[in-house]
């Protein structure tokens, strides 16, 4: 796939990670395995099915007692694919936008709109009894769409839905701005679809209500756990360096903060790295200095957590310590104000 809105800077190099990259970060997460029975391994960015089977499978091999998932465009999926993830109880993520017409982000190497290759793979899936569940990245939030938008997704059998305001980051830039109003509206609708059949876990939905909950039980509310400070959230690139909290780094530099990687593991293990990250990380100090004003500026802080890191790199100039984003705009605020619109209007 080539997704116009994609934020990965080397998507059409095809990089496939060596067997000892693969082992070196297996060691640690073992351990932590060892003492979390629902550690999770994920293997995503460009497509990971392209490295093939055989490869894929070997790079797995380290790993003990993980649960293994895998993020697809879905395109290459076939008979021998499903019996693949069958034999590895992996759990599949599928990428896909809705309804055919709002998929025309999504489109092949040589452009052609790639709903009905993606909806194959799903064929093929659904034929084999492997349940997924699918990420959707929305440019439009259009409320007008947002009923068929989910039934599309209902249809499809999906277990769970995450929804993505497409965001200004990495390579993806000039995105258009959305109506703050426009994007409330939308997620109000999504919240009326879903709750008039809710079939679907709703990512989004969800943080929402778990966060009412913990306010109804006098709970101290927690953070949206995507955007806490120190869910470390280790990306491993193929050459074994981790960059931590915002996987959209990965691949970029600058000139304050080099490449954004906290080491690799190849020279130091992937524990000592997320311990140590304050003093290997030279952008997580700035970071921080920004959660922090956010904390002390917004009165939608305790529901969000602050900023994605990549959010305010892209559109703060390079900065970290820069606070509101259009992320948070449309996808904090806009949600947690559209889905209390929804408990409203059905009290």
């Amino acid at each position: 796939m080539d997704c116009t809105y994609c934020y990965l800077p080397l998507r059409k190099i095809k990089n496939l990670m060596p067997l000892h990259v693969a082992q070196a970060v297996a060691e640690p997460v073992n351990e932590w395995a060892a003492k979390d029975p629902a550690f999770e391994v994920v293997w995503h960015g460009g497509e990971p099915l392209s490295a093939g089977r055989e490869h894929l499978a070997a790079l797995m091999a380290p790993f003990e007692n993980v649960q293994h998932s895998v993020q697809t465009n879905a395109a290459l999926i076939d008979d021998a694919w499903c019996k693949f993830l069958l034999e590895h109880d992996m759990h599949v993520g599928v990428s896909i936008d809705g309804p055919e017409d709002m998929n025309h982000h999504r489109v092949t190497r040589a452009g052609h709109p790639a709903f009905r290759v993606i909806m194959r793979g799903i064929q093929r899936l659904r034929a084999h009894g492997i349940p997924f569940s699918a990420i959707a990245v929305v440019s439009d939030p259009d409320p007008a769409t947002a009923t068929r938008f989910y039934e599309f997704f209902a249809e499809l059998g999906v277990t769970d839905l995450g929804v993505n305001v497409e965001e200004e980051e990495g390579v993806n830039r000039g995105v258009q701005e959305v109506d703050p109003a426009r994007a409330t509206d939308f997620w109000a609708a999504l919240a009326d679809a879903w709750s008039a059949n809710p079939v679907v876990r709703l990512r989004e939905i969800s943080r929402v209500l778990g966060f009412a909950s913990s306010i109804l039980h006098a709970q101290p509310p927690e953070p949206d756990p995507a955007s806490a400070l120190w869910d470390p959230l280790p990306t491993v690139a193929v050459d074994g360096g981790v960059v931590l909290l915002s996987p959209e780094l990965a691949g970029f530099s600058d000139e304050r903060f080099g490449d954004f990687t906290t080491g690799n593991v190849l020279r130091d293990r992937l524990d000592l790295l997320v311990s140590d990250a304050d003093t290997r990380t030279p952008w997580i100090t700035e970071f921080r200095d920004g959660v922090e004003a956010c904390a002390r500026t917004c009165g939608y802080f305790a529901f969000c957590g602050g900023a994605h890191p990549a959010n305010r790199y892209f559109e703060h100039g390079g900065r970290m310590d820069g606070t509101r984003t259009r992320y948070c705009t449309t996808a904090k605020i806009a949600l947690l104000e559209g889905v209390t619109q929804h408990v409203h209007r059905h009290q």
